[in-house]
């Protein structure tokens, strides 16, 4: 498998981000690691990564972030508007996201990314 072909949108704060990170070097393969924190998603390469989850914007959104608590708990917010949060406070995302090929997991727990490189080999 290419290298291309697996992309972590990683947070190296996080311990499942980085059990990720971890899976997917113990079994030899590489991956375009991107810090969503410093360089975050577009709002269409959000877009386009909800898609290939299988998603819905309010489904990607981390509800125990002071960020959340403070801007948006007890409301209601459409999809668009979701994007927008997302956009503009990436620390919402929930992580970490990887991509293969034409599909994607959230991986949590860590043996979901297992299942999707398993399912691309």
């Amino acid at each position: 498998m290419e290298k291309s072909q697996i992309v972590i949108y990683h947070n190296p704060r996080c311990s499942k981000s980085r059990s990720a990170c971890d899976l997917i070097a113990g079994r030899a393969l590489e991956a375009d690691i991107i810090d969503y924190l410093k360089t975050p998603p577009s709002r269409e390469e959000l877009r386009a990564l909800l898609d290939k989850l299988g998603m819905k914007a309010s489904e990607l959104v981390r509800r125990g972030e002071n960020v959340y608590q403070e801007h948006y708990a007890g409301k209601t917010l459409d999809e668009g508007e979701w994007l927008d949060a997302l956009c503009q406070h990436p620390i919402l995302i929930e992580r970490p996201i990887v991509v293969c090929g034409d599909r994607a997991v959230v991986g949590r727990p860590p043996e979901k990314v297992l299942a999707l490189i398993e399912s691309a080999l």
